[in-house]
């Protein structure tokens, strides 16, 4: 099993409806946010396109953040799945450093956090809640291994990208284009 997320650059409107379920699923404090939206202008004028994506913790496959971790609060479950357990976490930001998508931030209460793709939701047999409250439906969620998952299936049928390739993780977040 490998979850991963796919968001349609063109169906993406940039609404930050994914930001707040987020926000208010897992009890994000104010000012505070495990996903944003960036908007990216592409091409050179006249031929602008503006790109909307929404952007969180890649849940990479070679995970800098777990290598660098001092106490081995950064973890990986079940499905490719970055965790951090907030008791280990000391608060170093070894692992925000070494992140190439700027996805961890320091929480108010001394422990770095980040997005967990809601995996208490997954265990009830349900999408992270970004996915679910998605107005235009442009996020596909769900295990790469199997080919019948809605993340299979857009993937398959659509080009992709994933942010910075040259790093080197192996990003589990891909965006159509």
């Amino acid at each position: 099993m490998r979850y991963a997320m796919a968001i349609d650059t063109k169906k993406c409107v940039g609404c930050s409806d994914c930001v707040v379920a987020c926000q208010t699923e897992n009890n994000i404090p104010l000012g505070y946010a495990r996903d944003w939206v960036t908007e990216t202008i592409n091409g050179v004028y006249p031929s602008l396109q503006l790109e909307f994506r929404s952007e969180r913790c890649n849940h990479c496959d070679n995970t800098p953040c777990v290598r660098t971790c001092p106490t081995g609060a950064s973890h990986v479950i079940e499905g490719g799945i970055v965790k951090v357990t907030h008791e280990k976490c000391i608060g170093c930001g070894a692992c925000i450093q070494s992140c190439p998508y700027d996805a961890r931030y320091s929480s108010p209460e001394g422990w770095v956090d980040k997005c967990t793709f809601c995996d208490h939701r997954l265990k009830d047999g349900q999408n992270p809640a970004c996915v679910e409250v998605c107005p235009t439906h442009c996020m596909y969620f769900g295990d790469l291994d199997d080919s019948n998952s809605p993340v299979s299936k857009v993937m398959a049928n659509r080009k992709w990208k994933v942010l910075a390739p040259e790093a080197g993780t192996s990003p589990q977040i891909f965006y159509l284009i």
